[in-house]
């Protein structure tokens, strides 16, 4: 075992492994510890089974509201197979296969917990799989969120017997012809495995966490860039003093005047008097904006750590008990209702942020209108804050919660469904439209910032305008601003250095 490798078993898998199982290109590797409990609670399941006519859900009746229909033993093995493909009914785009890496290890977590009765074949050909770079196609419509995410889990087990698509080295296959090539015969499934596979919360949890993994850098820079616009509009630093938020203590809150004080230190531009007593919301609430937001963060982490870390397929099996039970581990409401969180409170981020662009643009403390120097001839930075308006705009719709919804299926066997999956891939779009935003901000403040001069601001600030002036040019006159705004959203995809 060497660093190259996440190691998969009982053990807590943390933010950090997560972001470096992306980054650094890891492998999976299982322990032998998972191995044996993977291999216990099968052979327990095949005794059960093998010595008892008592009906188990899923593994010898049918599913859903045909739960009370029983299947004769010799048709064990065709019942998983058959789940896998009358529920990979997905639709709609493609999954990223940056999500897709995350929901086969996150598939591949919680099978090894030994408490879901499958065979270490399957675990280890899903493993097989991730390490060679084989990524199965999924779809993001299709899952209502309990009973798991169904379809596209079902989607991402199909190439487990020879079914479905997957990619390969960037390109599109038949599943089939990858199988070959690697010499992998098909799995042929047996009692409870369809039903372990496609039950589970892995879609929600992997749009979550990728949606985390750009919500933090995103929250970082929220602050640099709130920073540069409040030196470019020569807001008054009282608001950051830490006597008021000792007394409005809030973790966020705290945490984020003091980044502000850290980012501000030693700026001429800060410490020249003012001639205002004090400023918009926008800039002197940022503290407590911002603050709101990454408590947020915090809170929905937290619960994605925790399920990341969880069983949530149905039934559970438990051999040293002796029990198969029946419940709802798969149901995503916990996912759901933070999805919806994280949404509502990366949204007024971007919200916040559209705000300052409007008031660094309205020709206020000695700024130019719309920061040209020959306004009207020029419309200058006029239209992308009308891009920004739009794209708050839209997200105020998309954070319309998807928890609070819920449509009966399975003839009303399964009759409260999460809508997690929906919440998921809309927090995803929340989360990527920030990001525009919170560059249009940028590429704005950077611009008004120039009219400051000759005065300085602080170290860490001068650093950052400095680096983003070797990617965007000051705007001395109209020019195709779509240009500048898509280099200033592929600055921000750089983790930041200060």
């Amino acid at each position: 075992m060497n660093d190259k490798y996440l190691k998969i078993d009982d053990s807590i898998i943390d933010f950090k492994q997560v972001k470096e199982l992306l980054d650094k290109n890891l492998r999976l590797s299982l322990t032998k510890d998972a191995e044996e409990k993977i291999t216990k609670c099968r052979e327990y399941l095949d005794k059960k089974i093998a010595g008892s006519d008592e009906l188990f859900y899923g593994i010898n009746t049918g599913v859903g509201f045909l739960q009370n229909i029983k299947i004769n033993k010799t048709q064990l093995e065709e019942l998983q197979s058959n789940l896998l493909k009358s529920h990979a009914c997905g639709m709609g785009e493609e999954v990223p296969n940056e999500i897709v890496r995350l929901m086969m290890m996150l598939k591949i977590k919680g099978l090894s917990y030994g408490y879901s009765g499958v065979s270490i074949e399957i675990v280890q050909r899903l493993t097989d799989m991730y390490n060679n770079d084989v990524l199965p196609v999924i779809y993001t419509l299709g899952s209502l969120g309990a009973s798991g995410d169904l379809a596209p889990l079902s989607h991402l087990s199909l190439p487990l017997i020879g079914l479905g698509e997957v990619y390969y080295k960037e390109t599109k296959y038949e599943a089939q012809e990858i199988l070959n090539k690697f010499d992998w015969k098909p799995i042929e499934l047996q009692s409870k495995e369809g039903l372990a596979l496609i039950n589970g919360t892995q879609f929600m949890e992997a749009y979550g966490l990728h949606s985390l993994i750009i919500s933090e850098r995103l929250i970082a820079w929220a602050d640099v860039i709130a920073a540069i616009s409040f030196e470019a509009f020569d807001g008054v630093d009282d608001c950051f003093n830490e006597k008021i938020h000792e007394i409005r203590s809030h973790k966020g809150q705290v945490d984020t005047a003091a980044r502000l004080r850290e980012l501000l230190k030693d700026s001429e531009i800060t410490s020249q008097k003012k001639s205002q007593v004090q400023d918009p919301y926008s800039f002197r609430c940022i503290p407590q904006v911002h603050g709101a937001t990454k408590d947020s963060f915090d809170h929905v982490l937290n619960v994605f750590l925790k399920e990341a870390n969880s069983v949530t397929d149905n039934p559970n099996i438990f051999p040293d008990d002796d029990l198969i039970l029946s419940g709802g581990n798969f149901h995503g409401q916990p996912l759901a209702l933070t999805l919806d969180f994280l949404s509502i409170a990366m949204a007024e981020l971007g919200s916040i942020s559209e705000r300052r662009t409007y008031q660094l643009l309205s020709g206020q403390r000695g700024l130019p209108l719309f920061l040209v120097k020959n306004p009207g001839l020029h419309s200058g930075l006029m239209i992308p804050q009308y891009t920004a308006a739009g794209i708050v705009s839209e997200n105020k719709q998309l954070c319309t919660p998807a928890s609070v919804d819920s449509m009966s299926s399975s003839n009303n066997q399964e009759d409260h469904v999460s809508m997690g999956a929906n919440a998921a891939t809309k927090c995803l779009r929340v989360v990527e439209n920030v990001e525009k935003v919170l560059a249009i901000e940028l590429l704005t403040a950077v611009q008004a910032l120039e009219y400051r001069r000759p005065l300085h601001s602080s170290a860490e600030i001068e650093r950052i305008i400095f680096a983003f002036r070797e990617k965007v040019s000051f705007n001395e006159a109209d020019r195709v601003l779509r240009d500048d705004m898509v280099k200033a959203v592929e600055f921000l995809g750089e983790p930041l250095s200060v």
